[in-house]
């Protein structure tokens, strides 16, 4: 079996990340059977690569290999472009035509963007997977085919099957084996690999010296989303080199030319972040969970202290501006305490001595050593560095372990890791 730095060298795959190693190693692992692949991954992350890669491998190396782009076939003709039509089938229709189905026989064809497959031509295909045979536009009779079927999508169809827009037979025909391509900001550390890989090429091919970067330059290009993955990074340093004067590019330069890179995106509640995207999001919901929490715990120790104590408030106004400036939403339902509050009920308790209304102190001995010097602490609003703390507390409590860490802030560990390497945390 081939070894996945060789197919790295052999394909011009360039990367050391694990995510990519473990899509590679699955590849090479399908390659010699004739099973189904599905190929799953964002736009630009390299998915007809991996195809490649598996017919290459394949014991149909030698015959012919196709990538068809389903999205880009108008509804009407996708049927005839794959399975073929006979003569007069349909007006234009002037002559018998074979598909790739039939001219790729005992080959391999790639079908990217099977998400966008019409429903009726995804019929055909699952007939094709299941039995082989197909049939042309305006013919009756079935036609025999060994063709290799690799899919690839970037969107979800299982919400696609959701919806009913695609089949569920077919999902579960056509993945038999899947392989999921990692992002770009998945794999930071494969990020200024790439980036000299692209300026180089750029360079020998315009005999320019290529571009390099200074060490802030390169964070800030490990810290971007990259939403277009390995094609935005291609596309980003070919117009570095060819705008740039300077052949060393520090941070500033860089955003100057590109000063979307410093975007971020904020937490939203609008669902359309996935997986590792979501996990800056969790940290600051769970953050502002804990204070919503112990603001509760607040006013529940403010309501029973001055209920055991027997105190009257001599403003209620005051008060009630005090609890309407810090009250949280409970949907809709407020507690009996809550109410009674609004009411002005604490009054209803009277004080023992009305000619002393503050005889009973919360704190009857203010003199005892038992109570500690109370010390206002400045708090940092900074999200990031809120975050820093949180995963600086987590570390702690968990004396270090990344695991339990990060299980706790509800993140991923590889997340986890990056933090700690961004903020600079020590362990």
């Amino acid at each position: 079996m081939s070894t996945i730095q060789g197919i790295k060298q052999r394909f011009g795959i360039l990367g050391r990340s694990p995510l990519l190693d473990n899509a590679l190693e699955r590849a090479i692992r399908v390659a010699p059977t004739d099973l189904s692949v599905l190929i799953t991954g964002e736009s630009g992350v390299g998915k007809e690569s991996f195809s490649l890669v598996i017919h290459a491998l394949s014991a149909r190396k030698h015959n012919q290999f196709i990538a068809i782009n389903c999205g880009a076939i108008p509804e009407g003709t996708i049927n005839s472009e794959l399975f073929g039509h006979e003569k007069g089938s349909f007006t234009g229709a002037v002559n018998d035509r074979k598909g790739y189905f039939e001219t790729v026989d005992n080959g391999t064809i790639f079908l990217d963007e099977i998400g966008e497959m019409p429903l009726d031509t995804q019929s055909y295909l699952l007939r094709l997977l299941e039995s082989g045979e197909f049939i042309r536009v305006g013919s009756s009779k079935p036609q025999k085919t060994n063709v290799r079927v690799i899919a690839a999508t970037n969107v979800n169809l299982e919400d696609k099957i959701s919806k009913g827009k695609f089949r569920e037979d077919l999902y579960y025909r056509l993945s038999t084996v899947p392989i999921n391509v990692p992002s770009l900001r998945e794999r930071p550390e494969d990020i200024n690999l790439l980036f000299r890989k692209f300026s180089s090429d750029f360079a020998e091919k315009y005999r320019t010296p290529p571009i390099q970067l200074d060490e802030r330059a390169k964070l800030i290009l490990e810290n971007y989303a990259w939403p277009g993955n390995i094609r935005e990074l291609k596309n980003m340093a070919e117009q570095v080199s060819l705008l740039s004067d300077d052949r060393l590019l520090d941070a500033d330069k860089l955003l100057d030319l590109f000063p979307y890179l410093l975007k971020r995106n904020l937490p939203s509640l609008e669902k359309q972040f996935n997986n590792e995207g979501l996990n800056e999001r969790e940290i600051l919901y769970k953050l502002l969970f804990e204070m919503r929490s112990d603001l509760v715990d607040l006013k529940t120790l403010v309501y029973e202290l001055i209920r055991s104590n027997n105190l009257q408030v001599p403003d209620p106004e005051q008060l009630l501006q005090l609890k309407a400036a810090i009250s949280m939403p409970t949907n809709g339902h407020e507690s009996q305490r809550e109410r009674n509050f609004t009411h002005h009920n604490w009054q209803e308790t009277p004080a023992e001595d009305n000619s002393e209304p503050y005889s009973k102190p919360v704190i009857l001995n203010p003199n005892s050593k038992q109570y500690d010097t109370m010390e206002i602490v400045d708090e940092k609003l900074s999200l990031v560095e809120m975050e820093k703390d949180m995963i600086k507390k987590a570390l702690k409590k968990y004396k270090s372990r990344r695991k339990e860490a990060a299980e706790e802030l509800g993140i991923s560990e590889r997340t986890l890791y990056r933090k700690i390497k961004e903020y600079d945390i020590d362990e």
